[in-house]
């Protein structure tokens, strides 16, 4: 694993803290993106712990370059701040730890992050037939991160039954609770890309996964039934498209 931190004494504490797991082995440490940058593509570690901020610079810049990789590292951001978690789940961050560091906190992610490496090789094997690469890669993004009541909470996307709008503000609808939040529907539907959502409504992006019933309504419009007892209108424009998805 490889360290970006501009401060000494956090730098060596973090790399202590990494050590005495006896899990990782630290192949580099660099305190400006630079730097770190070349020292990353020549080291090729499999995990960065990476500092938000360097001296006169973010180390966001620098997961956004590694991000456009082919084989970025898995990549956990270690920060004194909270306020940039939001962007930093959204480059893909597996956590995000905040000063100053506690040793059972970075037993836990190193231990999250081995489970991802596991499972990820697994696909990897299955993909190839039997042939895993050396360094599994990060795997898709799983988890929306929602802001709420002052703090960030990682929603899984497989448990959410649909977004939608009320009086203008955007929510998000899982199977247990309802999430007000200030990112704009396209955005959303944006973010979601790849996962199993559909816009039907200029309202209401759904789960296809959380279907149960298809009720038709007035002037070719329709209501789907949802798992959970919800109930979201279809626009005419979207009946289309989602009959196609449905295979109907």
């Amino acid at each position: 694993m490889f360290i970006v931190e501009d401060e000494p004494l956090a730098r060596d504490e973090l790399k202590y803290l990494l050590l005495r797991t006896g899990q990782v082995e630290v192949v580099g440490e660099a305190e400006d993106i630079a730097v770190a940058a070349e020292a990353i593509r020549r080291t090729a570690p499999d995990l960065v712990f990476l500092d938000i901020h360097l001296d006169q610079e973010n180390g966001l810049q620098l997961a956004e370059q590694m991000i456009q990789w082919e084989k970025p590292p898995f990549l956990v951001f270690a920060t004194a701040y909270d306020q940039y978690a939001m962007q930093a789940f959204e480059l893909t961050a597996l956590d995000y730890v905040l000063k100053p560091f506690n040793e059972e906190r970075i037993r836990a992610t190193l231990h999250k992050i081995n489970q991802l490496s596991k499972l990820s090789a697994a696909h990897q094997l299955a993909a190839k037939g039997g042939r895993a690469d050396k360094r599994p890669g990060p795997l898709p993004e799983r988890k929306l991160p929602i802001t709420h009541d002052g703090r960030i909470t990682l929603v899984e996307i497989r448990r959410i039954v649909f977004i939608g709008t009320e009086e203008r503000h955007v929510f998000v609808q899982t199977v247990d609770a309802k999430y007000p939040l200030d990112t704009p529907l396209y955005e959303l539907e944006r973010k979601l890309e790849g996962s199993p959502f559909l816009r039907v409504h200029r309202g209401y992006l759904i789960n296809l996964d959380y279907v149960q019933e298809i009720e038709p309504w007035f002037n070719g419009t329709l209501n789907l039934l949802l798992k959970g007892g919800f109930k979201v209108p279809v626009s005419r424009s979207y009946v289309r498209e989602l009959k196609q998805c449905l295979g109907l």
